[in-house]
């Protein structure tokens, strides 16, 4: 178990075994068929995560393609995510406690929203929003998140055999993978 600072690395066993979703069954971790793409984000309705992830909806087909199973955690309970779930093909977990976010080392900083690499995607994905919320076709946000606005997203790649083979570290809120590098590690893996 990581502890937050206690990065894994690639190579390091994933210490989760069972995922209980929002929505659908367990998610087994490692799925013995395909990789599992972990992707840890902030907080129910954040912006930046929520116009991330139309991106990886956009492409959901792509990846599953790739023999990639994308599994999403927010820090937010249930009763905050669940109205956020619409159009999500994926399954996501909640993960108030942030045990998840423990164990794998995924931590908060004021770096999140300091950094200046992340005032770009936060003008963006606020207007975005707001254009999507005033269209119906969106939510706003939570006005007090539990466990804060200063999350930092991780991405984990996840083997067959449990094995970590590719992670990320957020160092600002709009610091994770693009759908290109996740095929690009998932092409590594699978060549």
């Amino acid at each position: 178990m990581a502890l937050p600072g206690n990065r894994l690395q690639p190579g390091s066993t994933a210490p989760v075994r069972t995922l209980d979703p929002l929505l659908g069954p367990p998610v087994a971790v490692p799925d013995p068929a395909r990789l599992v793409h972990l992707q840890f984000r902030r907080f129910a309705g954040c912006p930046v995560c929520h116009l991330h992830l139309r991106s990886v909806v956009r492409r959901h087909e792509e990846i599953e393609a790739a023999g990639v199973r994308e599994v999403v955690v927010f820090h937010s309970p249930a009763e905050e995510l669940t109205p956020h779930l619409d159009g999500l093909p994926f399954p996501v977990v909640a993960d108030p406690d942030k045990r998840l976010y423990t164990a794998f080392g995924v931590e908060s900083s004021p770096k999140a929203l300091l950094s200046p690499r992340a005032w770009g995607p936060v003008v963006r994905a606020v207007t975005v929003g707001t254009w999507e919320m005033l269209r119906g076709r969106a939510r706003p946000p939570v006005r007090s998140p539990r466990g804060g606005r200063l999350g930092l997203p991780g991405d984990f790649l996840i083997g067959t055999d449990g094995r970590i083979v590719a992670a990320k570290y957020g160092e600002h809120l709009d610091d994770q993978w693009p759908v290109d590098e996740l095929l690009a590690h998932a092409s590594r893996v699978n060549a």
